[in-house]
């Protein structure tokens, strides 16, 4: 009797222990295909979302080429359909790379997405549209976190070769391979050391070349002396609808120089700042600027456009006080590159370059919240898309704020 009853004891503790054992793994089963389900609606949600931001203009529809916050939020340009984006939209768009610059003599903080000397993007603070308003705009705020970059296709690069005579070697490349036989576009714009009075003048020299076959080509200006002369290079490849922008610049003075900063999405305002009241530098000296606007035309040739002189188009600033800063007037919405060469004395200058609108100098954007490591599962979702014909990669990487994973 009592061998029996332990062996309806043991019996009933295995029986038990088997239970809860399948119990275990049937819970570990189901809890998978629930992550599963969740992976999967996230990856939904994601391409969702890439849509939304890329064939929507958002409202208003020019709300990019305005200081005005929109009420619904995206990127497609509104001229066009399909993935086209608008490259003032992303423009206004607070980047995560960079440090904001305050300027005191407007009072104001910049979104800082400036690459490189010469090179600058500053929007002021209170036009830019932040990740907590654009998260909000899209209905995904406390609920999903995303990151969005918009990086250029082609890459073109530019190496100096010679200074005397110059010589440059031209770059194209795709994702990962050279573009063989690519059409190339290019402006040379040479700083003078004289003429042009009190400000400084410049020349610029236009042309035309062909990729090798390893996407190369070499650009030769016999007349013209890199030792001695300020210059910038400004490149357009195209082949088979891709288009990318390079630019190689080199400049004798960097003590003082200008820096141009948005001023005013809605009037086409744009600052040009003294150097030491901004970055301060080596040299606080009093320096004179010559400003010009190039578009890019539909044959992908560059194309200049006047700037009045009531405009600001040329000037002198100083720092501190004095007259530390001076407007110029963009006169058109169209894209292009805000050209300003300066100079402190004729031995004594230099170049600086700002796109007017994000494509016309392939600047790459990052938008959005910082790479969330410590998530389970992020997914990314890419999109192959146009800025005002300059070829992008959109990507964007979504993951939940709730957070979610197996229980063993």
């Amino acid at each position: 009797m009592t061998a029996s009853t332990i062996d309806h004891l043991v019996s009933v503790t295995v029986f038990l222990a088997a239970i809860l054992l399948f119990i275990s793994l049937f819970n570990q089963t189901i809890q998978t295909a629930i992550l599963y389900q969740q992976h999967r609606h996230l990856a939904t949600v994601c391409s969702d979302l890439l849509d939304n931001m890329m064939l929507n203009p958002g409202y208003p529809l020019n709300w990019g080429k305005t200081n005005s916050t929109p009420t619904s939020f995206g990127l497609q340009d509104p001229e066009f359909t399909q993935y086209r984006l608008s490259p003032f939209s992303l423009m206004r768009l607070n980047y995560s790379s960079g440090t904001p610059v305050y300027y005191s003599k407007t009072g104001q903080y910049y979104s800082n997405i400036t690459i490189g000397f010469g090179k600058f993007l500053l929007v002021p603070f209170n036009e830019i549209i932040n990740y907590s308003t654009a998260a909000e705009l899209l209905g995904i705020n406390e609920t999903y976190g995303f990151s969005l970059t918009v990086t250029p296709i082609v890459t073109v690069s530019i190496s100096e070769i010679e200074s005397s005579p110059l010589k440059l070697e031209v770059s194209v490349k795709g994702t990962g391979f050279p573009l063989a036989n690519a059409n190339v576009s290019y402006c040379l714009i040479t700083v003078k050391a004289s003429g042009g009075g009190p400000y400084p003048s410049y020349t610029t020299d236009y042309g035309e070349s062909l990729t090798d076959g390893g996407g190369s080509t070499v650009l030769t200006f016999p007349s013209f002396d890199g030792n001695s002369e300020s210059y910038v290079l400004i490149v357009y490849a195209h082949i088979s609808g891709l288009v990318g922008v390079g630019y190689h610049e080199h400049v004798r003075y960097d003590g003082s120089y200008v820096v141009p900063l948005i001023g005013d999405f809605d009037s086409k305002t744009v600052v040009i700042a003294h150097s030491w009241d901004v970055h301060q530098g080596d040299d606080p000296a009093e320096i004179s600027y010559n400003a010009t606007f190039l578009l890019l035309s539909e044959d992908f040739t560059l194309r200049e456009v006047p700037l009045e002189n009531s405009t600001g188009k040329v000037g002198k600033i100083n720092y501190g006080n004095g007259q530390p800063f001076n407007n110029i007037t963009i006169p058109t919405y169209n894209p292009g590159i805000v050209i300003i060469t300066y100079r402190k004395s004729a031995q004594e200058n230099g170049v600086v370059l700002m796109p007017w609108g994000i494509s016309s100098m392939a600047f790459p954007v990052t938008f959005g919240s910082t790479y969330p490591f410590d998530k389970e599962w992020v997914v990314t979702d890419i999109r192959q898309v146009l800025v005002n014909s300059i070829a992008y990669q959109a990507r964007l990487s979504l993951w939940s704020l709730k957070g979610y994973g197996v229980i063993g």
